[in-house]
C-alpha cells in the first residue's frame, strides 16, 4: 500500500502516517519533500508490502511527471512498526474531525420533541458504539473526493453519514427487542431500561427521521439505496426467524441473511459515499462491492466470535446465537462433519449441559477454522475492490479496516 503526499518547506522533522498511524521522522531541511509511505500487514495469506520514502529535492530543479517531482528515495523500514495491533482510533485518525462533527450532530438531529426518545437515544449513543459505519462513510467519500478533484467534503456526505448511523442505531433497538436482549456493548439495552413499547417506537421514530433527513438530498439514486436497506432488515429478520434450528440451511442462506442484516447497510454507505463525490459509474459500483464484501467479512468473523470470546469480551452470552437456534457459518460447517451436532440442535438443547457440548462440536468439527477461510475470502475480495482507488492515506485506512477485521480473530 503506497500514498504520495507533498510537503512544502519543512524543517527539520516530518510526520509520516500509514493508515492513521504517524510516527516523526527527522529530514534536515528540506523543501518541496515528497513523502511516500504505506504499511506492510497480512491477511487471507497474502502480505502488503510498503515502506516509507522520503525523497529531498531541490525546490527548482526537479523534472515532473504527473506533477511529482522524480529524486532519489532514502527508504525507512515500516514492517517493524506495521506488526503492532491494528486500532480503530488509529484507522479514523485521518477523519477524526468528521467523527466529532458527526457525535456533537446526532442527538439534535434525532430532535427534542418527547424526553423518553431522547434518553433512549442517549442510551444506545452513549453505549460504546465505534462508529464505523459513519467512519467508512468519512473514508470512502475523501478517498473518492480525491479521485473526483473535490478539496472538501460536501453537505451531503456529512447527512449520509448521520443517516446511516441513525439507521443503524435503530436496526440494533430493534434487533435487542426481537432477540430479546438485555445487555448491548456491556449496558443495559433500551427496551429492558424503557420497556418494549418505547424500544419499539424508539426505533420507529429513528428511521423515520433518517427517511426524512434522506429524502431532503434529493437524490432519487441514494434515496433508493438506503430505502432498500430498509427492506433488507426486515427481510433479514424474516428469514433469520423461519429459519431457527434448521440444520439444513445451506451457506448460501446464511449468505444472503448476513448481507441483509449486516452488508446491505455497509455497501449502501460506501456506494452513497461515492456517489455524493460524483465519480464515474465503476467506482460507485466497486465501492457497493469493497462494502458488502467487508460487511460479510465482518458479519462472519461476528459469528466466529461468539464461540470463542468469553461474556465479558461479547458483551453478551458466549454462544447466543446458536443457543436461539440461528445457525451461523462455524455451526453450517461443522454439521457436515458432526452428526451428533445436529441431533443437539433439532432437540433445542432440551437437555442440560447441550449447549455446552454442542459448542465443542462446532470447534472440533472444523466448523470455526472453515469459517475464518470464509472471512478471509471476503476480506481478499474488499481489498481488490479498493484498486480503482488512488493511492493515499484514506485508502489505506480503508486497506487497514479490512485487516483490523482478520486481526479479531488472529
Amino acid at each position: 500500500m503506497m500514498t504520495s503526499c507533498r510537503n512544502i518547506d519543512l524543517a527539520t522533522m516530518m510526520a509520516c502516517g500509514c493508515g492513521g498511524r504517524r510516527q516523526f521522522i527527522p529530514l534536515g531541511n528540506f523543501s518541496n519533500t515528497l513523502c511516500k509511505f504505506g504499511s506492510t500487514r497480512s491477511y487471507g495469506g497474502r502480505n502488503l508490502v510498503g515502506s516509507c520514502k522520503v525523497a529531498p529535492t531541490k525546490s527548482k530543479e526537479i523534472s515532473l511527471v504527473n506533477g511529482i517531482g522524480q529524486a532519489k528515495t532514502v527508504t525507512f523500514d515500516l514492517r517493524q512498526e506495521s506488526k503492532q495491533p491494528i486500532s480503530l482510533a488509529n484507522l479514523f485518525e485521518l477523519v477524526a474531525d468528521d467523527l466529532q462533527t458527526l457525535n456533537d450532530n446526532l442527538l439534535s438531529i434525532v430532535g427534542a420533541e418527547n424526553p423518553v426518545l431522547i434518553s433512549a437515544a442517549e442510551q444506545i449513543f452513549g453505549a460504546g458504539g465505534k462508529r464505523m459505519r459513519p467512519g467508512l462513510v468519512f473514508l470512502v467519500s475523501r478517498a473518492t473526493a480525491e479521485l473526483a478533484g473535490l478539496k472538501e467534503l460536501t453537505t451531503e456526505h456529512r447527512r449520509l453519514a448521520e443517516i446511516i448511523e441513525m439507521i443503524h442505531t435503530a436496526s440494533l433497538i430493534h434487533d435487542d427487542v426481537l432477540d430479546e436482549s438485555d445487555m448491548r456493548r456491556g449496558k443495559e439495552t433500551v427496551h429492558e431500561l424503557f420497556g418494549t413499547r418505547v424500544a419499539v417506537l424508539a426505533g420507529d421514530f429513528m428511521f423515520a427521521q433518517a427517511s426524512w433527513y434522506l429524502a431532503n438530498l434529493e437524490n432519487l439514486e441514494v434515496i433508493k439505496l438506503i430505502s432498500q436497506v430498509i427492506k433488507d432488515f426486515a427481510s433479514g429478520e424474516i428469514k433469520q426467524a423461519s429459519s431457527l434450528f434448521d440444520c439444513d440451511t445451506k451457506l448460501d442462506d446464511y449468505l444472503l441473511k448476513s448481507f441483509y442484516k449486516t452488508a446491505s447497510l455497509v455497501a449502501a454507505s460506501t456506494k452513497g459515499a461515492a456517489i455524493f463525490s460524483r465519480v464515474e459509474t465503476d467506482v460507485t459500483e466497486q465501492m457497493y462491492e469493497f462494502g458488502k464484501n467487508l460487511g460479510l467479512s465482518f458479519q462472519i468473523v461476528d459469528d466466529i466470535l461468539d464461540f470463542t470470546q468469553s461474556t465479558e469480551q461479547l458483551g453478551k452470552p458466549a454462544g447466543s446465537d446458536l443457543a436461539k437456534g440461528n445457525l451461523t457459518a462455524p455451526v453450517i460447517f461443522a454439521l457436515e462433519k458432526e452428526p451428533r451436532l445436529r441431533e443437539i440442535i433439532e432437540s433445542e438443547f432440551c437437555e442440560a449441559g447441550s449447549l455446552e457440548e454442542a459448542i465443542e462440536a462446532v470447534r472440533e468439527g472444523g466448523g470455526i477454522r472453515r469459517a475464518q477461510e470464509l472471512a478471509r475470502e471476503k476480506a481478499d475480495d474488499a481489498i481488490k475492490n479498493l484498486q480503482c482507488l488512488p493511492r493515499s492515506g484514506f485508502r489505506s485506512a480503508l486497506e487497514e479496516m479490512v485487516m483490523y477485521n482478520l486481526e479479531r480473530i488472529d
